[in-house]
């Protein structure tokens, strides 16, 4: 028999959120790890928030959002809203009921400080960190780390001459509200440019043959057993900022310290080896042999977990991948390396608990 294709809708629902999301969907783990993570960071968000005054909207909430918008690739947070409206599976996730009214996506602007200042991004990190640790996913024996181009928020357009240094005005550019201009010919450089809309992202470029961008640099310190990241930071785009990261985080891991560190040619430096052996760290880093003579010798090489620390390297690629596509990092959505940083580790944490949620599934 056929059924009647009528409009009227029932006035009452008695059939829960919770009823509506399929106990083997993968979000499940998801938002179980998520409201383990939040849950440890208890004291932390009530340090943000006075103890008197109109009650916010739960910071736990933003937070279950923006890993939504992240795990969805969802490119704006008023999309993110326009989402949270109709889609029950991500009211589920949010904590938000089905009668709730869905918040204005300027709360995550007014929001986005508070967050910021209380480093919620990396406590985020340190507890999924923490409960890849206590199910013995890590390794804190064998560590590899890289970097990668994060592209700024800003056009070539905008890298304008600096103000001259005798206090004279700078050239004024030409009129309208997108010019066409012309680079050809001219010498451009961080010492002599800036842009106008990103000051603190530098014209960089990865290697010989490759485009100069306005960009700032991401990296990661992996752990080699199943290639999780354990730490992430971003940093201006200078040629020295990603052996200079690696030794930060390096530094920030607490005793006793990584035994092997892998990574790629750009860190066969004599400077950069140095640190790692004072660290007590064998650096694994591949041999740089062009045109000059590499820091790592045979006795490093000879050893088997040398070529083991290559292969396992090349996993740190995979976090880069879904970083820049399903994460959307290639390109910025905000201005600043504060904010660049904050999202960067979120997105992070968020491929770790993909990583973790697939891990556990498997075994």
């Amino acid at each position: 028999m056929r059924g009647d294709d009528h409009h009227q809708t029932t006035m009452f629902s008695y059939i829960s959120l919770e009823t509506r999301v399929p106990a083997t969907h993968p979000l499940r783990p998801i938002r179980q790890m998520v409201d383990e993570a939040l849950q440890g960071l208890g004291p932390r968000f009530a340090e943000m928030y006075a103890r008197t005054g109109r009650p916010s909207i739960a910071p736990e909430k933003l937070v279950r959002a923006l890993v939504l918008q992240l795990l969805y690739s969802i490119r704006s947070e008023r999309q993110l809203m326009e989402q949270l409206e109709y889609n029950l599976l991500f009211r589920w996730f949010v904590g938000v009921a089905i009668d709730d009214p869905v918040w204005d996506a300027t709360v995550f602007t007014k929001n986005r400080r508070r967050l910021l200042d209380a480093e919620i991004a990396q406590g985020v990190l340190g507890q999924v960190f923490a409960q890849a640790y206590a199910r013995a996913l890590i390794s804190p024996d064998h560590f590899s780390v890289d970097g990668t181009l994060l592209k700024a928020w800003a056009s070539q357009k905008s890298f304008q001459p600096k103000p001259p240094a005798d206090g004279t005005a700078p050239p004024a550019p030409p009129p309208g509200r997108n010019p066409t201009l012309d680079f050809r010919g001219q010498a451009r450089c961080n010492d002599t440019h800036q842009s106008t809309t990103e000051p603190e992202a530098r014209l960089y470029r990865k290697g010989p043959g490759q485009p100069a961008e306005l960009c700032y640099l991401g990296h990661v310190l992996m752990e080699n057993r199943n290639g999780l990241a354990v730490d992430a930071t971003v940093t201006e785009a200078t040629g020295r900022a990603e052996r200079e990261a690696a030794l930060a985080m390096l530094d920030a891991w607490p005793a006793p310290g990584p035994q092997t560190l892998g990574a790629d040619r750009a860190y066969d430096t004599r400077e950069f080896v140095t640190e790692l052996r004072a660290r007590g760290i064998t650096p694994h880093v591949t041999q740089n042999t062009r045109g000059r003579r590499s820091a790592i010798d045979g006795r490093t090489t000879q050893h088997p977990g040398y070529a083991l620390s290559g292969r396992i390297r090349a996993r740190i690629e995979e976090i880069f991948g879904w970083l820049k596509t399903v994460a959307l990092m290639r390109k910025q959505r905000h201005g600043g390396r504060e904010r660049v940083a904050w999202v960067f580790t979120l997105a992070v944490a968020v491929y770790d608990l993909v990583r973790i949620r697939n891990l556990m599934a498997a075994t």
